[in-house]
């Protein structure tokens, strides 16, 4: 990331400012990646770096937005809220790109009487006017955002089916609308809704990082493993096949251009890897796959199975600590013959095999304590213990037991 940026800042040269084109030629996918362009907006600009966005055209043309709101009226079938709310919207009026720099002036001189009204000593006509020119500022701002709500559907209808609710998703994009209200500065000359776009699809793609998921995936990690399911379905494409971690790391930029190059003559020749090499990149294909564990959505246990809806996912998983219905038998069978060996003991060495080692409550005993119960010493509790085992070992009794002995 650190080397493209640096390619950028070059191509920059002494005027300080890059095209969009030019930066999609170093990220090919970010029309596809939402809130790429505006982070990376971020960090050129931190590096004293503008980017033009002048030659990017605005989403949809306005007869095309209200097409749009038509469209999603008649596709949210049995969505109530959403037809009411878009019916609403879709009363303001849009906006010409003149009225969109009128109102932007009067937002700025709204912000200035804002700051003038909290010096001292003013006169109340000077006051009086800078308090309408406060409201005009406010009203402006309002106007602005009102007059692009339709804009903020248009881009959320892009990410139904991502893991939130139509309306859900709107109310995020608004949010991202105010955003860029408050950003916008008219003097660069760029189409509001080309720059308000940016802003409403980073506030929604956030949100969907943020909510969409039970567990929650921290935003870096989102756009990571965005980017890896987009090479894993071109290699998919291009191979005709699913493709390996290995291949998917070798595109995933995880190792240097050198190693990356050095990597595939090797497996063009069809000749061994350097060792080195070897480690590196077992170590990015292990990345991949951690990657994808994180990717894989969590299911819940009382998710429905079947069309009848009378047993959930839950009923079919296995509960290792409970022992299986041939190892229960097993066990019963041995308790069984266990107990028939045990028969054929002295009722004092029987008693003592089953306080040693626990077969009648599970919990053994050591020689001290089976003495105390018996009232003799340890030593003799160890002799009676011998002298049972070898009872046991006999072939006769032994026998019985072989099998469950493995």
């Amino acid at each position: 990331m650190d080397a493209i940026l640096d390619r950028l800042v070059a191509q920059a040269g002494s005027k300080k400012r890059l095209t969009v084109e030019q930066i999609r030629r170093e990220f090919p996918d970010i029309d596809e990646d939402p809130g790429l362009l505006a982070d990376l907006r971020q960090l050129l600009g931190e590096m004293h770096v503008t980017v033009d966005l002048s030659s990017v055209a605005a989403p949809l043309p306005e007869d095309e937005e209200v097409a749009v709101v038509v469209e999603t009226v008649e596709t949210e079938a049995g969505s109530d809220p959403v037809r009411m709310y878009l019916r609403e919207i879709g009363r303001v009026p849009l906006l010409t790109s003149a009225d969109e720099l009128r109102l932007a002036e009067q937002m700025q001189k709204g912000l200035h009487a804002q700051l003038d009204l909290k010096k001292s000593g003013l006169d109340a006509k000077h006051r009086h006017k800078l308090k309408f020119e406060a409201e005009q500022g406010e009203l402006a701002r309002q106007k602005l955002a009102e007059a692009n709500l339709r804009l903020v559907v248009s881009v959320a209808k892009r990410y139904i089916g991502r893991g939130m609710s139509f309306l859900d998703l709107i109310q995020e994009g608004n949010i991202g609308l105010l955003r860029a209200v408050e950003k916008f500065d008219f003097r660069k000359g760029f189409k509001f809704s080309t720059y308000a776009t940016w802003w409403i699809r980073q506030a929604i793609s956030r949100a969907i990082a943020d909510q969409a998921r039970t567990i929650r995936i921290p935003v870096h990690m989102v756009e990571t493993i965005n980017r890896l399911l987009r090479v894993s379905r071109r290699l998919q494409q291009e191979l005709g096949r699913e493709p390996t971690s290995e291949e998917i790391a070798l595109e995933m930029e995880l190792l240097t251009p050198d190693e990356r190059s050095s990597i595939l003559e090797a497996q063009g020749a069809d000749e061994p890897l350097d060792p080195l090499l070897d480690r590196k990149l077992k170590r990015a294909a292990g990345k991949i796959r951690r990657i994808m564990k994180i990717a894989q959505e969590p299911m819940s246990l009382e998710m429905p199975i079947g069309s009848e809806d009378n047993s959930s996912l839950g009923d079919f998983i296995e509960d290792e600590s409970v022992p299986g219905p041939v190892d229960q038998a097993s066990r019963q069978l041995l308790k069984e013959q266990m107990q028939d060996v045990l028969d054929g003991l002295s009722d004092r060495e029987r008693k003592v095999l089953e306080l040693r080692f626990g077969l009648r409550d599970g919990r053994t005993r050591t020689l001290e304590e089976v003495g105390q119960e018996f009232g003799v010493t340890r030593e003799r509790i160890r002799q009676i213990e011998a002298k049972a085992l070898r009872k046991l070992r006999h072939p006769i009794r032994s026998r019985k037991l072989r099998d469950y002995l493995g």
